[in-house]
């Protein structure tokens, strides 16, 4: 009941944003919940993704859901506070989904973080899911708002990486 599940129709919004820039890509779900999201970048092309998740029961299943799918071996499931692991992540990513729980308002704090410790890759892809109402922070650049798409009640807001060269 702690886990609000993307809906059919965001998460194939979210798949559809994304189509093209998933192939061979390194993918970070942050606060993973079931960790739909990233299963679902790894079983259309991603080549690996992290999961963070702070609640034991969910990342256990999360391990579970990797297991039945066959997507084990191109996953890590970390379990813990997402805060930390982004401050002591010591790779980058190429997508990073962001889905925290909407009660907690942690998007503002999660976008600044990935933006001070630079975890996202060059041309990457942040991609934030919120309550449409929810106002959505700018960052500095080289990181910046791209666009938002509304679905309901739920807004997709995606910021890109781009850097000169």
């Amino acid at each position: 009941m702690d886990t609000r599940p993307t809906t059919d129709r965001v998460k194939e919004a979210i798949f559809s944003i994304l189509q093209f820039d998933l192939e061979g890509r390194r993918a970070l779900d942050l606060f993973a919940g079931t960790g739909q999201l990233g299963i679902e970048a790894l079983s259309r092309g991603a080549a690996s993704a992290v999961f963070v998740e702070q609640r034991r029961e969910a990342a256990a299943l999360i391990r579970d859901n990797l297991t039945l799918t066959g997507l084990a071996g191109s996953a890590r499931v970390v379990g813990g506070d997402a805060f930390a692991f982004l401050q002591s992540a010591k790779e980058t990513f190429d997508i990073i989904l962001i889905d925290p729980p909407f009660a907690a308002g942690l998007w503002e704090n999660a976008l600044n973080s990935i933006s001070r410790f630079d975890i996202l890759s060059d041309h990457g892809i942040i991609v934030c899911e919120s309550p449409a109402q929810q106002e959505m922070p700018s960052l500095p650049p080289p990181y910046f708002l791209h666009r938002t798409y509304r679905y309901g009640q739920v807004k997709i807001t995606t910021y890109h990486k781009e850097v000169e060269g």
